[in-house]
Order: structure tokens, then C-alpha cells, then sequence
């Protein structure tokens, strides 16, 4: 299985959106600042991801979260996720 996946770090209200092959594996490394962007802050939380059975699936749906530039998108996957 391969994920995108959104965090959030509060001590910047910024929110980071990948993809990958193991979610809790991923936010490990953006906690240990193995990430140039999210090596920023300590405080990463996982507050989204969805599944998908192919990488190159999970890397289209990444892309297309980041193209809508839009954190009211961003918020609102959360937001119904839940």
C-alpha cells in the first residue's frame, strides 16, 4: 500500500502534504528532520492520509493537493476525514 498523507506542525501553522510506502515510518523521519521544509519545527502531527495501491497513484493525488495551493482545501480534506 502507498499513502498521501497531510501534517501539521502548530508551533508554524503550516501543513506538509507527500506521499509514501509506511505513514508512521514517514513521520518519523520529518520529526528527526530528515526533510529540508519540515525540519523547520519538532511538532509534526499526522491529521490526514488516504490509500492507495500504487505509488505512482499516491504521488498523482499528492500532486494534485498541492496544485489547488489552497490550505481552505487542505482543511476541509481534514475537516471531512474526520
Amino acid at each position: 500500500m502507498f499513502y498521501t498523507y497531510i501534517i501539521y506542525s502548530k508551533s508554524i501553522n503550516k501543513y506538509y502534504v507527500g506521499s509514501c510506502q509506511d505513514v508512521q515510518e514517514r513521520l518519523k523521519d520529518h520529526l528527526n528532520s530528515r526533510s529540508k521544509y519540515t525540519k523547520k519545527a519538532k511538532d509534526w502531527e499526522l491529521k490526514y492520509f488516504e490509500t492507495y495501491s500504487s505509488r505512482s497513484e499516491a504521488y498523482q493525488r499528492e500532486m494534485q493537493i498541492k496544485r489547488m495551493k489552497s490550505r481552505k482545501y487542505i482543511e476541509s480534506l481534514i475537516e471531512n476525514k474526520e
